[in-house]
This record gives structure tokens, C-alpha cells and sequence, in this order.
């Protein structure tokens, strides 16, 4: 009678440490080159070997996984996934099956093993997320409820849950971890919380739908991709106010719709995805202009990421259903690997902390 109870109380404390990133005794390490990308339509997390341009395994972990990160050990892999059906733009939303909420959360992946070992609560709807610096918390953007969830990770439980605008999507840590940023589709806005009292201590005026958003290393400039705008907005994060406008594509109707963000190493070039446009464009930090585009990339590039060493640059191609493996010195894509499932979000195993 009393084993079962044993082996529960062991597998809580294990998922518990493996969450917390402290498996004893653990001989191996994950690879640190290795690519992962969140599929949506079919459950899983690719992961990818860029060396040989393959698929090496598939982690099934749940409905919809879209935003991901590794964290700042590097030894697991945080997935947000939603019970929510998939809709986008000229869907019938009054068509759509009904949601399951049991299916929200964050899912927990030891990159070790390479396979899902928890499943956290996270909110409605999650769809981004950031860590904060000792990687305790998650900071997770809840799109239908407007709200941005603080999760405990160890504890597995939401603490707290701050009103954002609507829509919000875009999550982002300020490098010294006292803000946090969360972009608001809808009301075209990012609001700025303190990640000690978690009020909103700043809120920013964008171009029309905001998606992503980065910081550069030293805290003092920002941008923020708008993806209906074909802008970047540029803010100083020290005042938290916006203080610039970068074109990205200035055609009506726009082609070019900015995306995912991701900011080269050494600060100088900020990379970002174009959606339907099917590039990345390549941004000059300090002339804050377009320097020019990288051209067919794949169909609908959103989720993008630099490997450590900024040689290549990955993008996770919804519409192709693939990985383009971009040569960010020679500026074009050397490969594709094919992904399936509508491919969502992109992350490399080394923490770009």
C-alpha cells in the first residue's frame, strides 16, 4: 500500500528539481548548438541539428506550442501551449471549436532526455514569455484575458496576474531584470512592469500591432516591431518613452511586416523577421536605419534566432513549414530543413543571456 505513494512523492521531487534546473548527477549535457522550434498545428518541438540540417527528434508537448526559451542553465526548454483554437486573419471565430482550457500552460522539457516532464500553469492563453534573471519566474502573456501571469516556477503556480492591453503577445525582460515589457496587438501600446511591486510604471504608444520587442545589453535603447506599421518604434527604456521610428517598408499597402526580433551579440545589428513579406531585414542599431533585406527566407518567417557566435541566424517559416538556416555574413539562406505543423517560434540550446 505504501509504495505507489513512494513512487509519487519520488516523481514530484524529481520534475521539481528537473524544473529548477538542478538534476544530481546528471553526466550528460545538452548541446548547445542545437535548434528548437515550436510546431503549432502539430504539438511538438522540433529539434534540430544545424551542422547536418536535420531533424534529430520530435517532443510531443501539447496544443498549440508557440512562444519558447531555454533556460538560463541551459538544461530545460520552456513551451507555451494553449487550449485555444487556431484562428489568424478572415477566420470565423463563431465557426471555431470550443477551447481547451485544460490544455493551457507552460510546458517543461529536459533537454537532456528530450522529453516533456511538466506542465505548468500559466494563465489563458499563453502565448510569449521571458525569464526573470535567476530564471524563478516566468513572466507570461495571457492573449485573451489581457493580462500578463507572474508563474513561480518551482511552485508550478501562477502568483499573480497584471491587467496589460489587449491582445498581449510580445514578452521581454530589460537586461538589469527590473522591468518587464509586454506588447498589446490591439491597442497598439507596450506597457512597462515593475517585476518587484508589478505595477505598470510606463506605458508606450507603437505603430499599429506590436509584436516583438528587445532591449540592448546595457538597458538603454529598445524597439519594438509593428507588424501592420512596417515600422520599428525605437524608446529609451531608461525613460521609458518612445524616441524614434525606423522604416522598414514604407509601400501602401505594406509588404514588409516586422515580427520577431533578435539583436546581434555585439549590439550593432538588429535582425528582424517580415511575416508575410518572407525576409529578415537587417537593421543598423547605431544609424537606427534599414540596412537591407535578406530575401527569400521562406514563407511567413515570425519566430527568428541567433546562434551564440552570431554566425547563422534560424527562422521558423509558418506558411512553408520549414527552418531557413541563414549565413548572416554571406546575407542568404544555405539551407532549409523541412519541420511540418506550421512552424511557430525558434530557439538555439544556449541562452542568448
Amino acid at each position: 500500500m505504501h509504495r505507489p505513494l513512494v513512487l509519487r512523492v519520488h516523481s514530484f521531487f524529481y520534475v521539481a528539481l528537473a524544473t529548477l534546473g538542478y538534476l544530481a548527477g546528471c553526466s550528460k549535457s545538452p548541446d548547445p548548438k542545437l535548434v528548437y522550434v515550436s510546431s503549432e498545428a502539430s504539438g511538438e518541438v522540433a529539434v534540430v541539428d544545424p551542422d547536418s540540417a536535420q531533424v534529430v527528434t520530435r517532443v510531443a508537448v501539447g496544443k498549440r506550442p508557440r512562444g519558447l526559451k531555454v533556460s538560463r542553465d541551459g538544461k530545460l526548454l520552456f513551451v507555451a501551449l494553449s487550449g485555444s483554437p487556431r484562428g489568424g486573419p478572415n477566420v470565423d471565430e463563431s465557426k471555431l471549436p470550443p477551447a481547451d482550457r485544460s490544455a493551457d500552460g507552460i510546458g517543461v522539457v529536459d533537454l537532456v532526455t528530450q522529453k516533456l516532464v511538466r506542465t505548468l500553469s500559466s494563465g489563458q492563453d499563453p502565448e510569449s514569455f521571458d525569464l526573470s534573471l535567476d530564471g524563478k519566474t516566468l513572466f507570461v502573456s495571457n492573449e485573451e484575458t489581457a493580462e500578463l501571469s507572474v508563474l513561480d516556477v518551482a511552485a508550478g503556480k501562477v502568483t499573480r496576474r497584471v491587467p496589460v492591453g489587449k491582445e498581449p503577445e510580445g514578452v521581454t525582460l530589460r537586461p538589469d531584470g527590473k522591468v518587464v515589457y509586454v506588447t498589446s496587438e490591439e491597442d497598439s501600446q507596450v506597457s512597462a512592469i515593475d517585476t518587484t511591486t508589478f505595477a505598470v510604471v510606463g506605458t508606450k504608444k507603437t505603430g499599429l500591432r506590436p509584436r516583438g520587442i528587445v532591449v540592448t545589453k546595457d538597458g538603454a535603447i529598445g524597439f519594438i516591431s509593428n507588424e501592420l506599421s512596417g515600422t520599428l518604434t525605437v524608446f529609451d527604456a531608461a525613460k521609458e518613452e518612445a524616441i524614434g521610428t525606423i522604416t522598414i517598408d514604407a509601400q501602401k499597402p505594406i509588404t514588409q511586416r516586422p515580427m520577431g526580433l533578435a539583436l546581434a551579440e555585439d549590439g550593432t545589428k538588429l535582425f528582424v523577421s517580415t511575416g508575410r513579406g518572407g525576409a529578415i531585414a537587417v537593421v543598423d542599431v547605431a544609424k537606427r536605419e534599414l540596412d537591407h533585406l535578406i530575401d527569400g527566407v521562406g514563407a511567413r518567417p515570425w519566430g527568428i534566432a541567433l546562434e551564440r557566435g552570431g554566425r547563422r541566424l534560424f527562422a521558423a517559416n509558418g506558411s512553408s513549414d520549414d527552418l531557413s538556416i541563414v549565413d548572416v555574413g554571406l546575407g542568404k539562406v544555405t539551407q532549409h530543413v523541412k519541420i511540418g505543423g506550421l512552424p511557430w517560434g525558434a530557439t538555439t540550446g544556449a541562452h542568448p543571456n
